[in-house]
């Protein structure tokens, strides 16, 4: 405000400038502009090779620039796995001045193994403290506490690495406190924390349109519907799944990841939650494959991913 006509963008690693304090820091007196890695369209465009070749990539490079320069595969492995220590681990560490280690590096391996899976907490407690009870080394005191976990988890929130989806229950119009869902901001990270070794096509495409509804600005919740059917004269509830509740302002969309519709079966079981839905708003399901846009009878959309991708409207046609 001391003089016109000038922008000043402030920026700042992450173990100085974490989500936590750009809020207390500049409350009032600035916007945030939270910068993605690369979308696949932008990806892509700077790719050399074409769409399949380029998907190849994405989803076990993930989309930080400077994966492009590297010349090899290897350097890219390299490139991230370094940036994933060097940079995010590191800087949580000394940031939160981390008393343990190993419980940190526990909670980043169980986080990339089930990225995209309902967990909590006191989920990730129980199956750190298994492993540790499995372990002749370990014994009952060296189990850890949901609350240290809890924090834990914040942290890594904190450093950028993660998102968390929460859950809504859509005909009771209000949010379930727990489980949840996380998503790797680069798919590219989440993979270079596992060796490459954990290559989940479907979880991994789930992600990455995680990554995109958020880089369009829209607001991206997790939702289930709760049905109630008679059985035998008993009343049986159901939850039903739906990957993500996305909103704009006055926009709403309900959308269903799947990687492959392989047969009729298939198709019913990942329309099933869309079906059950009472509102008008738009419900989409996105596949692998390369279709032409429909509509069916009950008024779902199924779309092919490329075409999701690749165009900024694709919700809107």
């Amino acid at each position: 405000m001391y003089r016109e006509n000038i922008d000043v963008y402030v920026t700042g690693s992450n173990s100085k400038m974490l989500s936590s304090d750009i809020s207390t820091e500049f409350r009032g007196r600035g916007d945030v502009v939270h910068l993605y890695p690369l979308t696949f369209k932008e990806y892509l465009e700077v790719y050399n090779g074409d769409k399949d070749d380029a998907w190849n990539d994405y989803v076990l490079y993930g989309g930080l620039p400077y994966t492009l320069h590297c010349k090899t595969d290897e350097d890219k492995a390299e490139y991230l796995k370094n940036l994933y220590k060097e940079t995010y681990l590191d800087d949580i560490k000394e940031r939160r001045n981390i008393k343990n280690e190993q419980l940190l590096n526990d909670i980043l391996d169980v986080l990339s193994s089930q990225s995209g899976s309902l967990t909590n907490p006191t989920r990730l407690t129980n199956i750190i403290n298994d492993r540790y009870l499995q372990e002749s080394k370990n014994k009952s005191e060296d189990l850890v506490n949901k609350n240290t976990v809890d924090s834990y988890i914040e942290y890594i929130e904190d450093s950028f690495l993660i998102n968390k989806a929460q859950r809504y229950d859509i005909k009771g119009n209000h949010y379930i406190n727990s489980p949840y869902k996380y998503y790797y901001e680069d798919i590219g990270l989440r993979n270079a924390r596992l060796n490459f070794r954990q290559i989940d096509d479907g979880h991994i495409m789930e992600n990455i349109i995680y990554n995109e509804l958020l880089s369009r600005r829209y607001n991206v919740d997790v939702g289930i519907v709760e049905t109630f059917d008679k059985d035998e004269g008993k009343m049986i509830r159901t939850n039903y799944e739906v990957d993500f509740i996305v909103n704009k302002g006055a926009k709403k969309y309900y959308i269903q990841s799947a990687y492959r519709l392989t047969d009729d079966e298939k198709t019913n079981q990942e329309k099933q939650s869309l079906k059950h839905i009472d509102d008008s708003f738009k419900k989409i399901i996105v596949v692998k494959d390369n279709i032409k846009t429909r509509i069916d009878n009950d008024g779902i959309v199924t779309m092919g991913l490329y075409h999701f991708l690749l165009n900024e409207n694709s919700l809107d046609e």
